[in-house]
Protein backbone atom coordinates (compact mmCIF):
# COMPACT_ATOMS: atom_id res chain seq x y z
CA UNK A 1 0.00 0.00 0.00
CA UNK A 2 0.99 3.19 -1.06
CA UNK A 3 -0.03 6.52 0.98
CA UNK A 4 0.83 9.91 0.30
CA UNK A 5 0.13 13.21 3.40
CA UNK A 6 -0.38 16.52 2.02
CA UNK A 7 1.37 18.58 5.02
CA UNK A 8 4.33 17.89 7.46
CA UNK A 9 2.61 19.52 10.41
CA UNK A 10 2.40 17.62 13.63
CA UNK A 11 -0.82 15.45 12.34
CA UNK A 12 1.18 14.54 8.76
CA UNK A 13 4.72 14.04 10.20
CA UNK A 14 3.05 11.86 13.40
CA UNK A 15 1.28 10.01 10.71
CA UNK A 16 4.43 9.11 8.27
CA UNK A 17 6.34 8.17 11.36
CA UNK A 18 3.85 5.16 12.37
CA UNK A 19 3.15 4.13 8.67
CA UNK A 20 6.96 4.24 7.55
CA UNK A 21 7.60 2.59 11.12
CA UNK A 22 5.57 -0.49 9.82
CA UNK A 23 7.38 -0.51 6.74
CA UNK A 24 4.31 1.19 4.38
CA UNK A 25 5.49 3.46 1.53
CA UNK A 26 4.55 7.13 2.60
CA UNK A 27 5.55 10.27 0.66
CA UNK A 28 4.87 13.95 3.03
CA UNK A 29 4.17 16.80 0.82
CA UNK A 30 5.16 20.33 2.39
CA UNK A 31 4.29 23.33 0.67
CA UNK A 32 7.16 25.12 3.12
CA UNK A 33 10.70 24.16 4.23
CA UNK A 34 12.19 23.50 7.54
CA UNK A 35 12.35 25.41 10.03
CA UNK A 36 9.26 27.33 9.79
CA UNK A 37 7.49 29.49 11.39
CA UNK A 38 3.77 28.52 12.45
CA UNK A 39 1.41 30.86 14.76
CA UNK A 40 0.85 29.15 18.05
CA UNK A 41 0.55 29.65 21.88
CA UNK A 42 3.90 26.96 21.72
CA UNK A 43 2.05 25.42 24.63
CA UNK A 44 1.71 21.65 24.92
CA UNK A 45 -0.47 20.10 27.24
CA UNK A 46 -0.38 16.94 28.90
CA UNK A 47 -2.68 15.28 26.29
CA UNK A 48 0.14 16.42 23.47
CA UNK A 49 3.06 15.70 25.50
CA UNK A 50 1.55 12.02 25.93
CA UNK A 51 1.35 11.83 22.04
CA UNK A 52 5.12 12.79 22.18
CA UNK A 53 6.02 10.49 24.01
CA UNK A 54 4.07 7.48 22.45
CA UNK A 55 5.99 8.98 19.12
CA UNK A 56 9.50 8.29 21.08
CA UNK A 57 10.46 12.16 19.98
CA UNK A 58 12.91 12.79 22.65
CA UNK A 59 11.99 16.25 24.46
CA UNK A 60 15.04 17.44 26.69
CA UNK A 61 15.30 21.12 27.82
CA UNK A 62 19.37 21.43 26.18
CA UNK A 63 17.22 20.59 23.22
CA UNK A 64 14.97 23.45 22.99
CA UNK A 65 12.04 22.12 25.51
CA UNK A 66 10.30 23.13 28.67
CA UNK A 67 8.66 21.56 31.00
CA UNK A 68 5.60 23.40 33.13
CA UNK A 69 3.76 22.71 36.41
CA UNK A 70 0.69 23.29 34.95
CA UNK A 71 -2.23 26.31 34.18
CA UNK A 72 -1.51 30.13 36.01
CA UNK A 73 -5.03 31.74 35.24
CA UNK A 74 -6.05 34.99 35.87
CA UNK A 75 -8.94 36.95 36.23
CA UNK A 76 -11.04 39.21 38.54
CA UNK A 77 -8.07 40.64 40.44
CA UNK A 78 -7.05 36.86 41.25
CA UNK A 79 -4.57 34.68 40.58
CA UNK A 80 -4.20 31.12 40.85
CA UNK A 81 -2.00 28.15 40.28
CA UNK A 82 -3.64 24.84 39.16
CA UNK A 83 -1.02 21.89 38.86
CA UNK A 84 -1.35 19.73 36.21
CA UNK A 85 -3.44 16.69 37.42
CA UNK A 86 -2.49 13.10 37.83
CA UNK A 87 -4.41 11.33 35.47
CA UNK A 88 -3.56 7.77 35.17
CA UNK A 89 -3.26 7.70 31.16
CA UNK A 90 -1.24 11.58 31.03
CA UNK A 91 1.74 12.72 32.05
CA UNK A 92 1.75 15.51 35.04
CA UNK A 93 3.55 17.86 33.07
CA UNK A 94 3.64 20.23 30.21
CA UNK A 95 6.10 21.54 27.29
CA UNK A 96 6.83 24.69 25.55
CA UNK A 97 8.41 24.56 22.76
CA UNK A 98 8.02 26.87 19.73
CA UNK A 99 6.47 25.72 16.50
CA UNK A 100 9.68 26.44 14.64
CA UNK A 101 11.55 23.44 16.67
CA UNK A 102 8.71 21.44 17.48
CA UNK A 103 7.52 20.79 13.09
CA UNK A 104 11.39 20.17 12.11
CA UNK A 105 11.56 17.56 15.17
CA UNK A 106 8.73 15.59 14.04
CA UNK A 107 9.32 15.72 10.16
CA UNK A 108 12.80 14.78 10.72
CA UNK A 109 11.69 12.26 13.35
CA UNK A 110 9.16 10.39 10.50
CA UNK A 111 12.16 10.50 7.85
CA UNK A 112 14.21 8.46 10.51
CA UNK A 113 11.61 5.88 10.36
CA UNK A 114 12.06 5.72 6.08
CA UNK A 115 9.11 8.16 5.16
CA UNK A 116 10.02 10.59 2.39
CA UNK A 117 9.12 14.28 3.14
CA UNK A 118 9.37 16.68 0.22
CA UNK A 119 9.47 20.57 0.95
CA UNK A 120 8.45 23.18 -1.37
CA UNK A 121 5.49 20.88 -3.11
CA UNK A 122 2.28 23.12 -3.10
CA UNK A 123 -0.71 20.35 -3.14
CA UNK A 124 -3.35 21.84 -5.37
CA UNK A 125 -5.92 19.72 -5.90
CA UNK A 126 -6.93 16.31 -5.14
CA UNK A 127 -6.99 13.72 -7.99
CA UNK A 128 -9.47 11.47 -8.90
CA UNK A 129 -10.80 8.29 -10.25
CA UNK A 130 -14.08 8.14 -12.74
CA UNK A 131 -15.85 6.47 -9.88
CA UNK A 132 -15.17 9.80 -7.80
CA UNK A 133 -12.50 7.99 -5.32
CA UNK A 134 -9.24 9.88 -4.62
CA UNK A 135 -6.06 8.89 -6.27
CA UNK A 136 -3.72 11.11 -5.25
CA UNK A 137 -2.80 14.91 -5.98
CA UNK A 138 -1.32 17.50 -7.99
CA UNK A 139 1.49 19.71 -6.57
CA UNK A 140 2.51 22.96 -7.59
CA UNK A 141 6.40 23.22 -7.80
CA UNK A 142 8.07 26.34 -5.27
CA UNK A 143 11.49 27.90 -5.51
CA UNK A 144 13.65 28.03 -2.52
CA UNK A 145 11.88 31.71 -1.71
CA UNK A 146 8.44 30.10 -2.22
CA UNK A 147 7.05 31.15 -5.60
CA UNK A 148 5.53 29.00 -7.72
CA UNK A 149 8.34 27.94 -10.32
CA UNK A 150 5.32 27.07 -13.35
CA UNK A 151 6.17 23.50 -12.76
CA UNK A 152 3.25 21.03 -11.46
CA UNK A 153 3.77 17.58 -10.79
CA UNK A 154 1.11 14.33 -9.57
CA UNK A 155 1.17 11.78 -6.98
CA UNK A 156 -0.81 8.94 -6.92
CA UNK A 157 -1.56 6.70 -4.15
CA UNK A 158 -3.74 4.42 -2.20
CA UNK A 159 -4.55 6.47 0.81
CA UNK A 160 -4.12 10.38 0.81
CA UNK A 161 -4.27 12.03 3.84
CA UNK A 162 -5.28 15.55 4.21
CA UNK A 163 -2.86 16.80 7.08
CA UNK A 164 -2.81 20.74 5.18
CA UNK A 165 -4.40 22.46 8.03
CA UNK A 166 -7.21 24.88 8.27
CA UNK A 167 -7.01 26.03 4.37
CA UNK A 168 -6.99 22.15 3.64
CA UNK A 169 -7.04 22.98 -0.63
CA UNK A 170 -6.83 19.12 -0.82
CA UNK A 171 -10.57 18.70 0.54
CA UNK A 172 -11.89 22.05 -0.77
CA UNK A 173 -11.09 21.34 -4.04
CA UNK A 174 -13.44 18.42 -3.63
CA UNK A 175 -16.08 20.42 -2.58
CA UNK A 176 -15.36 19.95 1.55
CA UNK A 177 -16.42 23.11 2.76
CA UNK A 178 -16.38 24.59 6.34
CA UNK A 179 -19.22 24.07 8.48
CA UNK A 180 -20.85 27.43 9.97
CA UNK A 181 -23.03 25.46 12.23
CA UNK A 182 -19.08 24.99 14.05
CA UNK A 183 -17.29 27.38 16.36
CA UNK A 184 -13.97 29.44 15.32
CA UNK A 185 -11.52 31.40 16.64
CA UNK A 186 -8.65 34.08 15.80
CA UNK A 187 -5.50 34.03 17.64
CA UNK A 188 -2.85 36.41 17.25
CA UNK A 189 0.64 36.19 18.92
CA UNK A 190 3.94 37.71 18.95
CA UNK A 191 7.42 37.15 20.94
CA UNK A 192 8.77 39.61 23.66
CA UNK A 193 12.39 39.42 24.88
CA UNK A 194 11.09 38.96 28.96
CA UNK A 195 12.85 38.52 32.10
CA UNK A 196 9.79 35.73 32.27
CA UNK A 197 10.42 33.67 29.62
CA UNK A 198 11.33 30.76 31.92
CA UNK A 199 8.01 30.79 33.78
CA UNK A 200 7.22 27.55 35.29
CA UNK A 201 3.39 28.06 34.20
CA UNK A 202 1.44 28.57 31.61
CA UNK A 203 -0.57 31.61 32.27
CA UNK A 204 -3.80 32.07 30.91
CA UNK A 205 -5.91 35.34 31.43
CA UNK A 206 -9.81 35.14 31.43
CA UNK A 207 -9.92 38.75 30.86
CA UNK A 208 -8.00 41.72 29.31
CA UNK A 209 -7.83 44.73 30.90
CA UNK A 210 -6.55 47.24 29.05
CA UNK A 211 -4.09 50.11 28.78
CA UNK A 212 -7.14 52.61 30.15
CA UNK A 213 -8.54 50.07 32.85
CA UNK A 214 -11.84 48.81 30.23
CA UNK A 215 -11.82 45.56 29.70
CA UNK A 216 -10.97 44.25 26.01
CA UNK A 217 -12.28 41.10 24.42
CA UNK A 218 -10.89 37.47 24.26
CA UNK A 219 -8.58 35.50 26.40
CA UNK A 220 -4.89 35.67 26.26
CA UNK A 221 -1.48 33.86 27.30
CA UNK A 222 2.01 34.35 28.21
CA UNK A 223 3.91 31.33 27.92
CA UNK A 224 7.51 31.50 28.32
CA UNK A 225 9.62 29.82 25.92
CA UNK A 226 13.23 29.93 27.87
CA UNK A 227 15.36 30.87 25.06
CA UNK A 228 15.08 34.54 26.57
CA UNK A 229 11.39 35.54 24.53
CA UNK A 230 7.60 34.50 26.22
CA UNK A 231 5.20 34.10 23.30
CA UNK A 232 2.16 36.46 24.63
CA UNK A 233 -1.03 36.19 22.49
CA UNK A 234 -4.77 35.89 22.44
CA UNK A 235 -7.73 34.77 21.61
CA UNK A 236 -11.14 35.37 20.82
CA UNK A 237 -14.26 33.51 19.62
CA UNK A 238 -17.25 34.21 16.87
CA UNK A 239 -19.33 33.83 20.03
CA UNK A 240 -18.11 37.54 20.59
CA UNK A 241 -20.01 40.64 19.21
CA UNK A 242 -16.72 42.08 18.47
CA UNK A 243 -15.70 39.00 15.99
CA UNK A 244 -14.64 40.20 12.79
CA UNK A 245 -15.00 43.78 13.87
CA UNK A 246 -11.52 44.47 15.27
CA UNK A 247 -8.18 44.95 14.89
CA UNK A 248 -6.89 42.22 16.90
CA UNK A 249 -3.34 42.80 16.53
CA UNK A 250 -4.27 46.23 17.90
CA UNK A 251 -6.13 44.76 20.90
CA UNK A 252 -3.12 42.61 21.59
CA UNK A 253 -0.94 45.66 21.77
CA UNK A 254 -3.63 47.54 23.99
CA UNK A 255 -3.33 44.60 26.17
CA UNK A 256 0.35 44.47 26.42
CA UNK A 257 0.40 47.80 27.38
CA UNK A 258 -1.75 47.75 30.18
CA UNK A 259 1.43 45.41 31.38
CA UNK A 260 4.16 45.94 34.00
CA UNK A 261 6.71 47.19 32.33
CA UNK A 262 9.34 45.05 33.91
CA UNK A 263 8.02 42.54 31.91
CA UNK A 264 9.05 43.83 29.04
CA UNK A 265 6.32 43.32 26.77
CA UNK A 266 7.37 46.84 25.22
CA UNK A 267 7.54 47.86 21.09
CA UNK A 268 11.52 47.57 21.35
CA UNK A 269 11.35 44.49 23.06
CA UNK A 270 8.90 43.13 20.54
CA UNK A 271 10.70 39.77 18.42
CA UNK A 272 8.90 39.58 14.93
CA UNK A 273 5.76 40.83 14.02
CA UNK A 274 1.80 39.89 15.35
CA UNK A 275 0.95 37.47 13.55
CA UNK A 276 -2.64 35.50 13.07
CA UNK A 277 -4.41 32.46 12.36
CA UNK A 278 -8.20 30.95 12.39
CA UNK A 279 -8.93 27.55 15.06
CA UNK A 280 -11.22 25.25 13.06
CA UNK A 281 -12.85 24.10 16.02
CA UNK A 282 -15.84 20.76 16.78
CA UNK A 283 -15.40 18.74 13.39
CA UNK A 284 -15.97 21.95 11.34
CA UNK A 285 -15.15 20.54 8.33
CA UNK A 286 -16.79 16.90 7.33
CA UNK A 287 -16.67 14.07 6.21
CA UNK A 288 -13.18 12.88 7.90
CA UNK A 289 -13.63 9.57 5.87
CA UNK A 290 -14.31 10.01 1.91
CA UNK A 291 -12.96 6.79 -0.04
CA UNK A 292 -9.32 7.28 -0.66
CA UNK A 293 -9.15 10.17 1.70
CA UNK A 294 -9.09 10.79 5.17
CA UNK A 295 -9.03 14.35 7.06
CA UNK A 296 -6.59 14.46 9.89
CA UNK A 297 -6.10 17.84 12.81
CA UNK A 298 -7.23 20.83 11.84
CA UNK A 299 -8.40 20.08 8.34
CA UNK A 300 -11.40 18.45 9.74
CA UNK A 301 -12.08 20.82 12.33
CA UNK A 302 -10.70 18.70 15.47
CA UNK A 303 -9.25 21.98 17.77
CA UNK A 304 -11.19 21.98 20.95
CA UNK A 305 -14.40 23.96 21.58
CA UNK A 306 -13.11 23.85 25.32
CA UNK A 307 -9.55 25.36 25.34
CA UNK A 308 -8.98 26.02 21.23
CA UNK A 309 -6.12 23.12 21.49
CA UNK A 310 -5.23 21.40 18.56
CA UNK A 311 -1.92 19.78 18.38
CA UNK A 312 -2.82 17.08 20.50
CA UNK A 313 -6.09 16.05 18.53
CA UNK A 314 -3.78 16.49 14.79
CA UNK A 315 -1.43 13.73 16.69
CA UNK A 316 -3.78 11.30 17.76
CA UNK A 317 -5.97 11.43 14.56
CA UNK A 318 -2.59 10.84 12.93
CA UNK A 319 -2.03 7.71 15.12
CA UNK A 320 -5.74 6.65 14.77
CA UNK A 321 -5.50 7.13 11.10
CA UNK A 322 -2.28 4.93 10.74
CA UNK A 323 -3.45 1.65 12.49
CA UNK A 324 -6.41 1.53 10.67
CA UNK A 325 -4.09 1.79 7.66
CA UNK A 326 -1.92 -0.75 8.70
CA UNK A 327 -4.53 -2.57 9.87
CA UNK A 328 -6.12 -2.09 6.28
CA UNK A 329 -2.80 -2.92 4.59
CA UNK A 330 -2.06 -6.77 6.58
CA UNK A 331 -5.13 -7.69 6.01
CA UNK A 332 -5.00 -6.56 1.94
CA UNK A 333 -1.75 -9.19 2.10
CA UNK A 334 -3.08 -11.68 3.92
CA UNK A 335 -6.83 -12.00 2.85
CA UNK A 336 -6.16 -10.61 -0.37
CA UNK A 337 -8.60 -7.48 -0.37
CA UNK A 338 -9.60 -5.27 -2.89
CA UNK A 339 -9.57 -1.46 -2.69
CA UNK A 340 -13.28 -1.66 -2.17
CA UNK A 341 -12.73 -3.57 1.27
CA UNK A 342 -9.83 -1.57 2.33
CA UNK A 343 -12.42 1.66 1.80
CA UNK A 344 -14.91 0.11 4.00
CA UNK A 345 -12.35 -0.93 6.80
CA UNK A 346 -10.63 2.76 6.49
CA UNK A 347 -14.43 4.37 6.73
CA UNK A 348 -14.69 3.20 10.15
CA UNK A 349 -11.89 6.13 11.15
CA UNK A 350 -14.51 9.09 10.90
CA UNK A 351 -16.94 6.66 13.48
CA UNK A 352 -13.99 6.21 15.82
CA UNK A 353 -12.87 9.86 15.76
CA UNK A 354 -16.52 10.68 16.41
CA UNK A 355 -16.38 8.14 18.87
CA UNK A 356 -13.57 9.44 20.68
CA UNK A 357 -14.40 13.26 21.10
CA UNK A 358 -17.95 13.61 19.28
CA UNK A 359 -19.49 14.30 22.67
CA UNK A 360 -16.47 16.20 24.13
CA UNK A 361 -16.86 18.49 21.80
CA UNK A 362 -20.37 19.13 21.45
CA UNK A 363 -20.12 19.69 24.84
CA UNK A 364 -17.51 22.24 24.53
CA UNK A 365 -20.23 24.13 22.04
CA UNK A 366 -23.03 24.12 24.58
CA UNK A 367 -20.55 25.41 27.26
CA UNK A 368 -18.81 27.72 25.12
CA UNK A 369 -22.07 29.15 23.51
CA UNK A 370 -23.07 30.25 27.04
CA UNK A 371 -19.83 31.75 28.61
CA UNK A 372 -19.91 34.24 25.14
CA UNK A 373 -22.24 35.88 26.93
CA UNK A 374 -20.90 38.88 29.20
CA UNK A 375 -22.76 38.68 31.70
CA UNK A 376 -22.54 34.85 32.07
CA UNK A 377 -18.78 34.76 31.66
CA UNK A 378 -18.46 37.70 34.40
CA UNK A 379 -20.46 35.45 36.91
CA UNK A 380 -19.14 32.04 35.96
CA UNK A 381 -15.30 33.73 37.14
CA UNK A 382 -16.90 35.35 40.12
CA UNK A 383 -18.34 31.87 41.11
CA UNK A 384 -15.34 29.82 40.40
CA UNK A 385 -12.10 31.61 40.92
CA UNK A 386 -12.40 31.75 44.51
CA UNK A 387 -12.87 28.16 44.67
CA UNK A 388 -9.32 26.03 44.00
CA UNK A 389 -11.19 22.92 43.82
CA UNK A 390 -13.91 23.94 41.50
CA UNK A 391 -11.22 25.60 39.16
CA UNK A 392 -9.53 22.17 39.06
CA UNK A 393 -12.18 19.92 38.33
CA UNK A 394 -12.95 22.90 35.33
CA UNK A 395 -9.02 22.27 33.99
CA UNK A 396 -9.07 18.66 33.50
CA UNK A 397 -13.07 18.92 31.75
CA UNK A 398 -11.68 21.75 29.48
CA UNK A 399 -8.69 20.12 29.16
CA UNK A 400 -10.13 16.66 28.73
CA UNK A 401 -7.19 14.74 30.65
CA UNK A 402 -10.02 12.37 32.31
CA UNK A 403 -9.47 8.79 32.98
CA UNK A 404 -12.52 6.85 31.17
CA UNK A 405 -11.82 4.08 33.34
CA UNK A 406 -11.72 5.99 36.77
CA UNK A 407 -14.26 6.05 39.13
CA UNK A 408 -13.14 9.34 40.88
CA UNK A 409 -15.35 11.99 41.50
CA UNK A 410 -14.25 14.65 39.18
CA UNK A 411 -13.62 11.34 36.10
CA UNK A 412 -17.33 9.92 37.04
CA UNK A 413 -19.02 13.62 36.38
CA UNK A 414 -17.08 14.23 33.57
CA UNK A 415 -18.39 11.13 32.28
CA UNK A 416 -21.87 11.58 33.12
CA UNK A 417 -21.53 15.58 31.61
CA UNK A 418 -20.90 13.94 28.01
CA UNK A 419 -23.16 10.79 28.48
CA UNK A 420 -25.95 13.47 28.60
CA UNK A 421 -24.94 15.38 24.89
CA UNK A 422 -25.03 13.51 21.57
CA UNK A 423 -21.69 12.88 19.90
CA UNK A 424 -20.55 15.70 16.94
CA UNK A 425 -21.83 14.59 13.54
CA UNK A 426 -19.20 13.55 11.71
CA UNK A 427 -21.31 14.08 8.27
CA UNK A 428 -22.07 17.10 6.64
CA UNK A 429 -25.60 18.17 7.78
CA UNK A 430 -28.08 21.79 8.18
CA UNK A 431 -29.80 23.18 11.46
CA UNK A 432 -27.30 21.74 13.69
CA UNK A 433 -26.56 23.60 16.82
CA UNK A 434 -24.17 27.03 16.28
CA UNK A 435 -22.20 27.45 19.29
CA UNK A 436 -18.71 29.05 19.43
CA UNK A 437 -16.21 29.90 21.64
CA UNK A 438 -14.35 28.74 24.96
CA UNK A 439 -14.01 30.08 27.91
CA UNK A 440 -10.81 28.96 29.35
CA UNK A 441 -7.28 30.46 29.85
CA UNK A 442 -5.41 28.32 27.01
CA UNK A 443 -8.44 29.40 24.80
CA UNK A 444 -7.03 29.42 21.36
CA UNK A 445 -3.32 29.18 22.68
CA UNK A 446 -2.82 25.77 20.85
CA UNK A 447 -3.44 25.33 17.17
Amino acid sequence: MKVLIVGAGPAGSTAAYYLAQAGIDVTVLEKTSFPREKVCGDGLTPRAVREIQKLGLPHAVEEGWRRNKGLRLIAGGRTIELPWPEVADFPTYGLIRTRLGFDEDLARHAQSTGAVVLEHHSVTSALTADDGRVIGVRAAILDESGRKTGETRDFHADVVLAADGNSTRTAVSLGMHKRDDRPLGVAVRTYFTSPRHEDDWMEGWLELPGKSGKPLPGYGWVFGVGDGTSNVGLGILNSSKEFGKLDYKQVLREWTAGMPSHWGFTPENQVGEIRGAALPMGFNRTPHYSPGLLLLGDAGGMVSPFNGEGISYAMESARFAAEFIIDASSRSVSAGWNTHDADAHLSRYADYVRDQWGSHFTLGRLFASLIGKPAVMKLALRTGMPIPVLMRFVVRMLANLTDPSAKGFEDRVIRVLEMLVPATSNTSSSGALTAAGSDTAVSATTS
